[in-house]
């Protein structure tokens, strides 16, 4: 899943792509370095962001959903809004990509329900600006799965079907540093839950840490995409359906050695597991096979 950021203050490229001829085009150059699905994104969800009007997300991001599914990309888009879910699937994107698993806006369910979209929830305790404030936990891996599971029990009793449900540890998000590594040490036990696991490590804060210079001074995020790219490997390998990032091309190569290795371990070297890419309406077949083969 490449990431397409549609706005003027994302921490990862602060605004290169903000521009919708920009940010079409940048969709394009990650299809090409071997994206499979494009998350569009027009609200800024890094650490003490502060929310966007929804006329001006609204602004951002259809016109780019619009003119990449008008390309041939599958589409996703990245809003914890239903009102945007709903006008960007009915622009043509296959998948809500949702932060806040549906915890920030109540009619995000309804409007997943009735559209038949696949749907990321991911594990969020709170927007951007008092996220940071939450990262306490008495055991994160145990905390997140049930949080998830309750989510998805939320999902259920609104009509969204399992076979629409993605889930995601939601890495950095009320997560500041430790509480990181134990979801991704953990990952196989969330892929055991039943539901393709989405993982979004790329360029985060904990990745500027561990590569930290001499001094102490966190990895700015450009610099971290070799990290990005080394937890991608290991996310394959360890049952993810799709990893989010910001620069493709590395992380597809790091999918084909973990599908490899994998096909290795169980005698089927030839295979070409690794590579599913995302349909209309993912179904429960579609979307667990995909974690079960290392998708991306």
């Amino acid at each position: 899943m490449g990431v397409v950021n549609v706005t003027p203050d994302s921490f990862s490229d602060g605004g290169r792509w903000f521009d919708v001829a920009a940010a079409v085009e940048r969709g394009a150059a990650l299809l090409d370095e071997g994206a499979d699905l494009l998350d569009v994104g027009g609200e800024s969800t890094r650490p003490g962001a502060a929310r966007v009007p929804v006329e001006e997300e609204l602004a951002r991001v259809l016109p780019v959903v619009e003119q990449l599914v008008a390309r041939g990309a599958v589409v996703s888009v990245d809003t914890t809004r239903a009102v945007v879910a709903a006008q960007a699937v009915d622009r043509g994107a296959v998948l809500v990509n949702d932060v806040s698993g549906g915890m920030a806006d109540p009619d995000m369910a309804s409007v997943v329900a009735g559209t038949g979209a696949a749907y990321v929830a991911m594990h969020w305790r709170g927007h951007a600006d008092v996220m940071d404030a939450h990262d306490t936990y008495d055991d994160v891996v145990a905390d997140v799965r049930r949080e998830l599971a309750e989510r998805v029990a939320t999902l259920r009793a609104a009509g969204v079907r399992d076979e629409q449900v993605v889930l995601d540890p939601g890495l950095g998000f009320a997560k500041t540093g430790e509480s990181n590594w134990p979801l991704l040490a953990h990952l196989p036990e969330l892929v055991a839950d039943g539901y393709p696991v989405l993982v979004g490590a790329s360029r985060k804060r904990f990745l500027g840490h561990l590569m930290a210079g001499p001094d102490g001074t966190p990895a700015p995020p450009a610099a971290r995409d070799d990290a990005t790219a080394a937890v991608t490997a290991l996310a394959a390998a360890a049952g993810a359906w799709a990893v989010r990032v910001h620069e493709v091309a590395a992380s597809a190569a790091a999918v084909r050695v973990a599908a490899r290795w994998r096909d290795a371990q169980v005698g089927t070297a030839g295979g070409a597991a690794g590579h599913v890419r995302t349909e209309h309406a993912t179904t429960r077949h579609a979307t667990t096979g995909a974690a079960q083969e290392g998708a991306r």
